[in-house]
């Protein structure tokens, strides 16, 4: 009897996972590109743009950071029919790295490393050739 329901159970289990989906992850192509170059990408790919959520006002629009998109989730028209060509971003306006003054992500996050070592590498560079 026992046996018999744990079988049952899995049967069950395996069923809900299959008509369900299995909830595989895809990569996020537009996310930490700024929004003016995941813009241009989704145009290339004839994709309408709808701006979904916003936060900070510190950088102009096409220095925003996308931090993530999805396509629609929605359908149109009489016939229910799927939005296939509309992307939604989320954008990020803040300042890439925090300062006293400004909104940004910490420097010891890993986007924080990152644009730290990219600005000081920059400004290396700038002292070279000024020398």
């Amino acid at each position: 009897m026992k046996r018999s329901l744990m079988c049952a159970i899995a049967v069950g289990a395996m069923a809900a996972s299959v008509a369900l989906g299995s909830g595989v992850a895809t990569a996020d192509s537009y996310a930490g590109q700024k929004y003016s170059d995941a813009a241009a990408a989704a145009g290339g790919a004839k994709q309408t743009i709808v701006i979904a959520s916003r936060v900070g006002s510190r950088l102009a629009l096409n220095d925003c950071i996308v931090t993530r998109s999805q396509n629609a989730p929605f359908l149109r028209g009489n016939k229910f029919k799927h939005v296939t060509d509309l992307v939604q971003f989320y954008l990020n306006c803040n300042g890439r790295v925090a300062s006293p003054t400004k909104p940004g992500n910490s420097s010891a996050s890993p986007e924080g490393r990152a644009t730290k070592a990219a600005e000081q590498d920059a400004a290396a560079q700038e002292s070279e050739e000024g020398s």
